[in-house]
């Protein structure tokens, strides 16, 4: 039987008359395993009825309908000036699918393409830097599995997985050796502090803390960059993370901050528990699950997150939404440790997508390029953006 509900919310959100309570149902729907059948039936029902306005052959439309109903990465430029022909099938897509269109498993690629990516650039990995309180460095990707550091009564441990782990040997450690772990552009690392605290480390990243991770009653640490955390309950200690604009107090949640210093302002994101800001002008705001606070300018403003997009990174993905091609490119800067230049006229779309971290420079470069908004070539460690 047809979801009538369903097929209303769509058309009311189509007719963009859908208000956020209506398209919050609507996400459920999408969000559930049991009606993956009803909204492919209703997406390959537009698209027959759209199919004869759009300009493409007949094997590329059978392409695009395959990736719809696949888990093939496509990617869409969000102005909807190249959807004119399709907007009621685009529209459905860009909503429902989460994938990125225009990328058609096409594997032609003319010679001006090969050349223009003839200095390929592989993705980024597992790998940090770890410096302990004596000054000593020790380079995670390439140290031996196993204890690589005993300090205060602290075992440091390096897993065969590629995770950091701290283990007190005596409790209540008051250690005051100092510890960094530190990524570089195209690293990622985890970390298991002692009180069983998890934090996933994104590029060009840094995380300080004393190495027992007890300081006067609180589990401090200072964090430069973007980090993933998931906190250890302990009501006794709260859990502090300090970046260079705010202070984020927990006691036990999950929660992502992203404060790295070349961008435009630092994002916290939470997805369990409760969080409080503070900041040297704030008295403090706290957050609940699905919001997001922006820090900018020393004025905090507290938005609805984007739980996908904040913690994509985490997950293996990049994942755009509705981004200009300088906030694309920064991300892609950091992953690949490549620099950014720009030629010509401004690119003016803006990008919404979602594609893994795992491919190599070109093939990423390769799907921005079926926007037909905007081209690249890489010249070394050197990428020009150009339209």
């Amino acid at each position: 039987m047809e979801n009538l509900r369903l097929q209303e919310l769509l058309k009311r959100y189509l007719d963009d008359v859908i208000t956020e309570l209506e398209q919050e149902e609507l996400w459920g729907y999408v969000n559930d395993p049991f009606f993956d059948a009803e909204i492919k039936k209703l997406i390959g029902q537009a698209f027959d009825q759209q199919s004869q306005g759009i300009e493409l052959d007949a094997e590329e439309q059978q392409r695009l309908l395959e990736s719809i109903y696949g888990n093939d990465e496509v990617f869409i430029p969000t102005p909807r000036r190249l959807w004119r022909s399709i907007s009621v099938a685009a529209t459905i897509i860009i909503a429902l699918s989460a994938t990125l269109i225009f990328y058609l498993k096409d594997t032609r690629k003319n010679p001006i393409e090969r050349n223009a990516y003839k200095d390929d650039i592989l993705p980024g990995k597992q790998g940090a830097t770890l410096t302990l309180a004596n000054g000593k460095q020790i380079k995670l990707s390439d140290a031996i599995n196993g204890i690589i550091a005993k300090e205060d009564g602290i075992n440091v441990t390096k897993t065969a997985e590629g995770e950091l782990i701290y283990e007190l040997k005596k409790r209540n450690v008051e250690s005051e050796m100092i510890n960094t772990l530190s990524t570089a552009k195209g690293e990622t690392y985890m970390l298991t502090l002692p009180d069983k605290s998890k934090v996933w480390l994104n590029s060009a990243s840094s995380l300080t803390y004393v190495a027992g991770l007890n300081e006067k009653g609180l589990r401090r640490v200072k964090l430069k960059g973007e980090a993933y955390f998931e906190i250890s309950k302990d009501k006794t200690r709260p859990f502090v993370v300090e970046t260079a604009q705010q202070q984020v107090e927990v006691l036990g949640t999950h929660f992502n901050i992203s404060n790295y210093a070349d961008g435009d302002a630092a994002k916290t994101t939470l997805l369990e528990g409760s969080i409080r800001l503070r900041t040297g002008k704030s008295g403090g705001r706290v957050l609940v699950p699905g919001q997001q606070a922006i820090l900018k300018n020393e004025v905090i403003q507290v938005v609805p997150g984007d739980i996908a997009t904040a913690v994509a990174w985490k997950n293996g993905f990049f994942r755009f939404n509705d981004e200009s091609i300088e906030e694309v490119m920064q991300q892609i800067s950091r992953w690949y440790n490549v620099d950014i230049s720009y030629q010509g006229k401004p690119v003016e779309e803006r990008f919404t997508g979602k594609v893994s971290r795992t491919k190599n420079l070109s093939q990423l470069l390769l799907i921005l390029e079926k926007t037909k908004g905007v081209h690249f070539k890489i010249e070394e460690r050197r990428v020009s953006v150009m339209r």
